[in-house]
């Protein structure tokens, strides 16, 4: 009976000893679904390149660094973009729009255009800047100030470019928060944009329109 209890404790201590050098595993470390209030597949507005969605959260090494990035696929465009998470807020990366915004932008369609008295190259500049802003409200100005209809002057082709790119930013974001077709959201914009006064022959000085063309 001794010579068996000596044998098991023997076998006992063997394998604790094995037990002990055994590797204990790794962590699994699961993926990221949210960071700086921002969640994956969510819908986001980057200010010079309009709607995207946040397909992924990675983690990157970069000179020995962690680096966690958004990863955001403009799906119209075919462009993906990676910001790292820390810097979201920064770059003026955002959510969509609520519906307070939504509707402040929508007014401001049905008000006057607001042309300033300037040479054509810096008002260009302005309205580009609202563009890129990422700012519904700003952006919906630009679409109010560029818009011409048919019985207006036809545009030159600079301004032609920015409402059309003004356009496209609202009608996008629009489409998204209501969930219906940029067809649909183009026409909604359309209906208000006809809702405003009509605007008279435009008064821009010849030069001005000659330097612009050229």
């Amino acid at each position: 009976m001794n010579k068996k209890r000596k044998a098991a404790a023997k076998g006992s201590k063997v394998a604790k000893k094995t037990s002990a050098k055994a590797p204990a595993p790794a962590p699994v470390k699961k993926a990221a679904h949210s960071r700086q209030g921002f969640r994956t597949h969510e819908h986001i507005v980057y200010p010079a390149h309009g709607v995207g969605q946040i397909v992924r959260i990675e983690e990157q090494e970069i000179a020995g660094n962690k680096l966690e990035l958004f990863v955001i696929s403009f799906q119209k465009d075919k462009m993906t973009l990676r910001v790292p998470t820390a810097k979201a807020a920064a770059v003026g990366m955002r959510k969509l729009a609520g519906p307070d915004v939504v509707k402040k932008s929508l007014d401001t369609l049905k008000g006057r255009a607001r042309i300033k008295r300037t040479m054509w190259s810096r008002r260009a500049q302005e309205y580009e800047a609202k563009i890129n802003s990422g700012n519904l409200i700003s952006i919906a100005e630009v679409v109010r100030d560029l818009f011409r209809s048919e019985n207006q002057p036809e545009q030159s082709y600079s301004e032609r470019q920015l409402y059309e790119a003004a356009l496209d930013r609202m009608v996008r974001e629009l489409a998204t928060i209501e969930d219906i077709t940029e067809t649909e959201a183009s026409k909604q914009v359309e209906s208000y944009l006809l809702k405003g006064p009509r605007r008279g022959p435009k008064t821009e000085d010849t030069a001005e329109k000659q330097d612009e063309a050229a």
